[in-house]
């Protein structure tokens, strides 16, 4: 188990649900919160170990969340809005790993995974969760204590695993969707959601590979490659035909989740004219 501490600003909602799940789990919890305590259901519980900021604002307690863990987990369901929009942002800003988990159109173990194959590659050890707040979504908080639940309930079978003999590979193509959405970089996904479908082959020689020699294709009657002839109604794919169709489902889920970011990043650098 990586994750030694959680922390948050006790926000009603992702944040609140976070702090009772590491309560739980028996795991050091702490973060900032604004100066006075202050939240919109009134003073902050004193039953989290949290401390104040020492000036008045809306953005200096989540800074300093950022700056004190290792990555952020931003839990929502549906686009970012402020005060997590902001939190993103400053994340971004100091250099700071952080995921979005949008929790409308990944849930369950899948999201699970996402979170728990997204800790062990930055090395996450102090956590910092943030999210929709309880009064504009009533759903989020019981859906983020499952969630980070979850998580910790894989890392426990992980744990019980010590000798295994088997690397763990994704077992469907969703599941290989979601491991491409952590391993690849946030750039390269903006650039493959801007590419054509004719154009994917392109991509193959690089990516594609990368898929075929590390997801476990290679494993005869394997669950992946099994679950890619299904969808392909092709008991005889290959390796590097299964690849590639999940390479092209890959391509399809960020032509829906990243198209926005090209457009929203092109407004951004267009010079003003006047």
């Amino acid at each position: 188990m990586l994750i030694e501490k959680i922390i948050s600003s006790g926000r009603r909602g992702a944040d609140s649900a976070a702090l009772d799940v590491a309560i739980k789990q028996n795991l050091l919890h702490g973060g900032w919160i604004p100066k006075g305590r202050k939240t919109e259901d009134g003073p902050q519980s004193e039953k989290y170990h949290l401390r104040e900021v020492p000036t008045a604002g809306h953005s200096g307690h989540t800074e300093q969340n950022v700056m004190d863990s290792d990555g952020t987990l931003i839990i929502s369901h549906g686009e970012l809005e402020d005060p997590s929009a902001l939190t993103s942002k400053i994340a971004t800003r100091h250099g700071k790993d952080w995921l979005h988990i949008d929790l409308d159109t990944i849930r369950g173990f899948s999201a699970a995974r996402v979170i728990k194959s997204w800790i062990i590659m930055n090395d996450i050890r102090v956590l910092n969760v943030t999210g929709s707040r309880a009064s504009k979504d009533s759903e989020i908080y019981d859906d983020t204590v499952r969630l980070l639940t979850a998580v910790f309930n894989l890392f426990f079978l992980d744990s019980k695993k010590v000798e295994r003999s088997k690397p763990l590979y994704p077992r469907t193509v969703e599941d290989a969707v979601d491991r491409l959405l952590v391993e690849v970089p946030m750039k390269q996904r903006v650039s493959i959601s801007s590419l054509e479908e004719g154009n994917i082959v392109f991509i193959y020689p690089t990516l594609g590979r990368y898929i075929r020699d590390n997801y476990g294709l290679h494993i005869k009657n394997g669950a992946l490659i099994t679950d890619c002839r299904c969808r392909a109604e092709d008991r005889t794919l290959d390796e590097d035909s299964a690849a590639f169709l999940i390479l092209k489902e890959f391509w399809k889920v960020l032509k829906k989740t990243h198209t926005m970011r090209v457009i929203k990043r092109c407004t951004e650098e267009r010079p003003e004219h006047g």
